[in-house]
Order: structure tokens, then sequence, then C-alpha cells
């Protein structure tokens, strides 16, 4: 007797079996982990930058008083909101994450935690940006 014999399945009747969600398919579940890797990655190397000019200070303070008045212009006051919008939004989807991973019902409400997290950033940044901003620009031309 010969071996029975198999068949193999086609593609379409393969990923016809595959449910559907599994995939990131451009669905909030991807922008919120493609968000959340961008934002980490970026507060990471803020602070590396962070780090190594403040470590000016023992080695050489003329060269970390440089450094902090290139900081006082509009670019880097813009730059500063940004932080703040990559940290909040990391933090805010950070809690989202734990929430998934511990408790069954944030599992099934996922998607709309996502926008929680979206309206919750929207405001703190809002509210950062608002204080914030006009500071930054009133200094233009003569600042402290």
């Amino acid at each position: 007797m010969s071996a029975p014999s198999r068949v193999t399945p086609s593609v379409t009747q393969t990923t016809s079996r595959t449910p559907r969600g599994t995939l990131y398919r451009g669905n909030e579940g991807m922008w919120s982990w493609v968000l959340h890797r961008i934002t980490g990655v970026a507060i990471f190397f803020f602070l590396l930058v962070h780090i190594l000019d403040t470590a000016l200070i023992r080695v050489a303070p003329d060269a970390y008083d440089a450094v902090m008045s290139s900081y006082k212009n509009p670019v880097m006051g813009i730059g500063e909101t940004v932080l703040v919008a990559a940290i909040v939004y990391h933090a805010y989807n950070g809690l989202r994450i734990i929430a998934v991973d511990m408790w069954s019902w944030a599992t099934r409400h996922q998607r709309q935690l996502w926008w929680a997290v979206l309206v919750l950033w929207v405001v703190t940044v809002g509210g950062f940006a608002a204080r914030h901003l006009p500071i930054v620009f009133s200094n233009i031309g003569g600042g402290h």
C-alpha cells in the first residue's frame, strides 16, 4: 500500500483560515505599537545626550555654559514640547499596556483604551504647550 496523499493548502486557503485582526493592518494596535517604539527610542537618545551634556559641567564648565546657552532658542523650545509629547504618550500607552497585560477586561477594550490614551495625550500636551510655548517665544530677542 502507498502512503496517504497529503494535499498542501494553497495560499488563499491558508490565509482565509487566519483569524482577522491577528496581523497588523494599520489598525489601532499597529499604531500604538509603532508610536510606543518610536517614542521609546527618542526618549533613550534624549537621555543619552542629556547625560553627556550634563557631564560637561565636571569636565569643562565653560563648554557646559555654552551648550546650555545654545538651548535657549525657539527651536529648542519646540523640541522640548516634542520631547514632553513623546514622554507623555509613552507613559500613558505604557499604562494601557500594563492594564491589558493584567486584566482581561482591558484586553477586550484595548482599542477604546488606546483612544482614551490619545485623548489624555492631547489634553496633557495641549495644556503643556499652551503654558510652555508662550514663554519660549516671549524670550526672543532679549530673553530672561
